[in-house]
């Protein structure tokens, strides 16, 4: 009798079906490996972003699933994968660990500590993608989220909640302005995620040693994926800092992420697409790169339980060109955006905030009063300053108040530039822009500014703590106050004595 080999898979299936199914592991073998992915075939009931084991003790994300074979990105780029190795399901997706024992760590997009302060004792493991908040879930935003940088409190205002695109051009202190924003947060009860997607590790030390320096990483976790890890980390990375900001979120707290930058997210995803064979498109981006960020930036808002988490993602663009593929998604799933200008870099004016394009869509609802009643012109002076400045420079002759509105606009100006690691209090902001508002500064030469605004901030507090203090509590001037402030700058003009200068 002859036996065919229908009949002994036949055979082979109807006896391991009769096996208890909780004692069998379902493997496959690596049929192909290069550039990070490896294709194995024997994954019958894999599915799409599924955790895979290899034996040699690396793991992988199914991120395509074939008739014949699923495609495996590698999670670690030190660990060797050959060709007829075995890959084991794990059931699972891909989690991280989450809780307050990574605050004052540096992780990398697997979770595993890369600071050599010892290992992580995490409360839970989470996915890295979640569902969204619903509208129902979720609350307006109406509380300040202060960065301590005048050009974006005053004019360009982030709230508790909001999603702010940091753009610019290389070298324009995109990275500075965030910094800055997580210093100005010790002391204010608000929780910061920086996650770095494909940068020098030289660049991470130097951020790392300034937080360190400040006080910063008692409140801070960074999540690392630079430039010579996997593909795959520089892909997870955001979405792994996201899913910690989450766990502190869910705990009522206020979190700050920064995703520092996603042009490079973007790149990292479009060489996993080409890798997987699929379709390019526009600039060679796949068709689901806006889905990409869109899903990740969802899960930034404020909810009503009194959570938030408020996100900074960073776009790097070429020669100020705003209108290219991955930008223009980036503003249109974001709540506005900081335009960092090279031409204002180049100017000295720093922080580089071009006013006439950069938009926040929350305007004055992430505004304290004291600072919404002093900019109440604030963007029409500096746009008449800039236009007549146009004309200025052709040699035509202005009348005396298009003189007196440029000298006005420049002191505008200068009061915005802040020295980097330097940053104001919304009272500071206030009796500066109060100042500004009330002709104080009309009188003062313009190298003067500077330092009268830097030594009235500092008499105020000094001499006037109640008047300070008064601000401070009830985060508005009233008429009162308006008074007072009145009486102070004018006993301060009197004794302000301007400093030398130098050669």
């Amino acid at each position: 009798m002859e036996i065919k080999s229908t009949d002994l898979v036949a055979l082979f299936e109807k006896s391991l079906r009769s096996l208890p199914q909780e004692k069998l592991e379902e493997i496959g073998i690596v049929v192909q490996v290069g550039d990070n992915i490896c294709k194995v075939h024997g994954l019958t009931n894999a599915v799409y972003g599924e955790l895979v084991e290899f034996e040699g003790g690396n793991k992988g994300v199914i991120l395509n699933l074939e008739e014949d074979y699923a495609s495996i990105f590698l999670l670690y780029n030190t660990i060797a994968v050959a060709e007829l190795e075995v890959a084991k399901r794990t059931g699972g997706v891909f989690k991280v660990p989450v809780g307050q024992a990574l605050l004052g760590r540096v992780v990398d997009a697997s979770g595993k500590p890369i600071d050599r302060l010892g290992e992580l004792k995490a409360a839970e493991f989470r996915p890295v993608e979640a569902a969204v908040p619903g509208i129902i879930e979720r609350s307006p935003v109406n509380e300040s989220l202060e960065t301590g940088i005048m050009a974006i409190d005053a004019l360009v205002p982030i709230g508790k909640g909001q999603r702010e695109l940091v753009i610019g051009n290389r070298f324009t202190g995109k990275t500075a302005v965030v910094n800055d924003t997580i210093l100005h947060q010790k002391g204010k009860n608000v929780i910061c995620i920086y996650v770095t997607i494909g940068q020098r590790q030289a660049n991470l030390a130097r951020t790392i040693a300034l937080f360190e320096e400040n006080g910063a990483m008692e409140y801070t976790v960074v999540v690392s994926a630079d430039a010579s890890e996997a593909v795959l980390n520089q892909y997870l990375a955001p979405y792994v800092g996201c899913t910690i900001a989450e766990y502190f979120r869910d705990q009522g707290r206020d979190v700050l992420v920064v995703y520092d930058d996603l042009s490079n997210h973007a790149i990292a995803f479009r060489e996993m697409s080409l890798l997987l064979r699929r379709a390019p498109g526009r600039e060679a981006y796949p068709g689901d790169v806006f889905y990409l960020h869109a899903r990740l930036l969802e899960r930034a808002g404020k909810l009503t339980n009194g959570g938030s988490i408020t996100a900074l993602p960073i776009v790097q663009i070429q020669s100020d060109d705003i209108t290219a593929y991955i930008p223009t998604n980036l503003i249109s799933i974001t709540d506005g955006q900081i335009f960092l200008d090279t031409k204002l870099f180049n100017q000295g004016i720093r922080p580089a905030v071009n006013v006439g394009l950069s938009v926040s869509r929350v305007g004055g609802s992430a505004q304290t009063k004291a600072i919404k009643k002093m900019t109440k012109a604030l963007r029409l002076e500096l746009a008449q300053y800039h236009e007549l400045l146009d004309f200025a420079q052709f040699g035509t002759e202005l009348d005396e108040l298009s003189q007196r509105r440029l000298a006005r606009g420049a002191r505008v100006v200068e009061i915005l530039k802040q020295p980097q690691y330097l940053t104001y209090t919304f009272v500071d902001q206030s009796i500066i822009l109060f100042a500004l508002k009330e002709n104080y500064l009309d009188r003062l030469e313009l190298s003067q500014v500077q330092p009268f605004i830097m030594q009235l901030v500092s008499y105020v507090k000094s001499v006037y703590p109640n008047s300070y203090q008064e601000i401070l509590k009830s985060q508005d001037i009233n008429d009162d106050v308006y008074a007072q402030l009145r009486e102070i700058i004018t006993e301060f003009s009197t004794l302000f004595v301007a400093p030398e200068k130098t050669v």
